[in-house]
């Protein structure tokens, strides 16, 4: 169980890094930190999947007996922390979320009013406002 709460603990410190970089415009270094967040879920998921298969084996043992029972002060204290820290992972992607979707409908806003568009069908296609823009390759 520590392994997994080192984990989120570390997962936590991303994300709050990710926080830190989009609000100073430095996109490339959140980028870079995405093979190293998927590594450090894909690790948890594992290590919760274990806890899980023990806390199931604890029960079959003794299927009278309540969790609670079950476990030390010790396991308690670790699965209460365990909690804790999801908890608070998902309090701090709930706010980069909400940074991001800021930071994108800022750009496409953005985009909408260098490059007008129109739709055609279903596709959205420059109109002739945007003619003013030349490309050279």
């Amino acid at each position: 169980m520590k392994s997994a709460i080192k984990e989120l603990e570390a997962l936590i410190a991303l994300s709050e890094e990710d926080i830190a970089d989009i609000k100073q415009a430095k996109h490339n270094t959140q980028f870079e930190r995405l093979a190293i967040k998927e590594e450090k879920i894909k690790s948890f998921e594992n290590k919760k999947a274990m806890i899980d298969r023990e806390i199931s084996k604890l029960m079959t043992a003794e299927p009278s007996k309540a969790l609670f029972e079950l476990l030390d002060d010790e396991q308690h204290q670790l699965l209460d922390l365990l909690k804790e820290n999801l908890a608070k992972l998902r309090e701090v992607n709930q706010r980069y979320a909400k940074m991001v979707l800021s930071v994108g409908a800022f750009y496409n806003t953005l985009l909408e009013r260098v490059v007008p568009t129109q739709m055609e069908g279903y596709q959205k296609v420059a109109s002739a406002d945007a003619s003013f823009l030349e490309v050279r390759a």
